[in-house]
């Protein structure tokens, strides 16, 4: 589609391309009871099946908008599933999890938690001699140096800054 935008004397053309319409791609009958089965039946993981669910919609038609609409998800989470179910078909269906990302401190904060880490208990008067995960988790929460650490996520960080405990 060509539009003329008019500034003062000059006339200038732009052209707009409409985005593609988003759909997953046909499916053969095996496919779509498959994925209809899925959707009936609900059991196994959440994410599988409201994965199946946002594919379903769009095999029958509706458009992103609607979709995200009644999932209560944005128009780009759905355009990511209906991509990724027609270059992945049934597997992208799946959850990855991978533990989930880990939290992302400043270099201050790391700075801090590995001297607090290396220092002993003693020099910030706690009555005990050496740290566990969850004495140094809670101290460094309740000195402001983050606002929250799981003791997983401090054991990752001091494993890879030669930090041993209890």
């Amino acid at each position: 589609m060509v539009g003329r935008v008019h500034h003062s004397r000059f006339v200038v053309a732009q052209t707009w391309v409409m985005a593609e319409r988003v759909q997953v791609r046909d499916l053969i009958p095996v496919e779509g009871n498959k994925l209809f089965g899925m959707v009936r039946r609900g059991s196994g993981s959440v994410v599988r099946w409201r994965r199946a669910q946002i594919v379903s919609w769009s095999a029958q038609a509706m458009d992103v908008p609607a979709i995200a609409r009644i999932a209560f998800t944005s128009q780009d989470r759905v355009r990511e599933v209906i991509y990724n179910f027609n270059s992945n078909s049934f597997e992208s269906l799946d959850p990855k999890y991978a533990g989930g990302r880990p939290p992302k401190f400043t270099l201050p904060q790391r700075q801090q938690i590995k001297k607090v880490a290396l220092s002993r208990p003693q020099d910030h008067r706690l009555p005990f001699s050496t740290w566990s995960l969850s004495k140094l988790a809670e101290f460094v929460v309740a000195e402001g140096v983050v606002d929250d650490i799981s003791h997983e996520g401090l054991r990752l960080f001091s494993e890879r800054r030669a930090c041993r405990f209890k």
